[in-house]
């Protein structure tokens, strides 16, 4: 568990140096090379805890995800970092960041689905106080 929350607080400040223009993120769609996921793989518009996702495809399989709200606002930044590839050494560095503010942080283990198949950990960076209840429904 130690190590789960070590690598999130090294993802949130790599991501902090991340730069880019978050007015072209902050509302759904984002700008490309993001692309909808469930455009793409088969799974649903929404998915409740993370919202509408967007990826750029040249990031997976760690992302980063953006997950908007139904209102589509970024509500949060999602990784997905395969656990067999993280046991075996591979690093993901200087990974984006949709929004720089950060209010919370979730580690938790998914075991897999389409587009990341293998068990891995989803790291969700809620964006303000409201987003993970938002994404909830």
């Amino acid at each position: 568990m130690f190590k789960a929350i070590s690598f999130a607080a090294c993802l949130l400040a790599t991501s902090v140096a991340f730069a880019h223009d978050e007015s072209k993120l902050e509302q759904m769609p984002p700008e490309g090379p993001y692309v909808q996921v469930s455009d793409v793989l088969p799974l649903p518009a929404f998915l409740p805890g993370l919202g509408t996702l967007f990826v750029n495809p040249d990031t997976l399989p760690a992302g980063p995800f953006l997950g908007y709200d139904h209102d589509g606002k970024l509500s949060a930044t999602i990784y997905m970092t395969p656990l067999e590839e993280l046991k075996n050494g591979v690093t993901y560095d200087d990974l984006g960041v949709g929004l720089h503010k950060v209010t919370s942080v979730d580690v938790y283990y998914n075991a897999g689905h389409p587009g990341v198949d293998k068990p891995h950990a989803h790291i969700v960076l809620y964006h303000d106080a409201g987003a993970e209840e938002r994404l909830a429904k």
